[in-house]
């Protein structure tokens, strides 16, 4: 049966575009204790201890790790808070955004 005169078809194509993904990479330092880095893991980033120990040496090996990847302000807001966190330690610790 033909569509009534004047009604209107209903577009169904739309797409959604993901969101860019960025890397929140973390740094090595001298100063910063092994276990403050874990507990920031497991805090702010979610990881089970197994997890952000084998991050945490892979930082301490390598000089750097990527720790996750989120939309820009989701990964800002992790750093923020790590780097919030940080300071009120005492630590000089550093983490980066970059683009995936």
């Amino acid at each position: 049966m033909p569509a009534p005169i004047g009604s209107a078809k209903e577009r169904t194509d739309s797409k959604v575009k993901e969101p860019k993904q960025y890397n929140v990479i973390m740094l090595n330092d001298d100063f910063t204790t092994m276990e403050f880095v874990v507990e920031i893991l497991i805090d702010i980033f979610r990881k089970d201890s197994v997890t952000a120990n084998e991050l945490m040496m892979k930082v301490h090996r390598t000089g750097k790790a990527v720790v996750g990847k989120y939309p820009y302000d989701i990964a800002a807001t992790k750093v923020n808070k790590a780097h919030k966190r940080a300071k009120s330690a005492g630590f000089p610790f550093r983490m980066v955004i970059e683009e995936e």
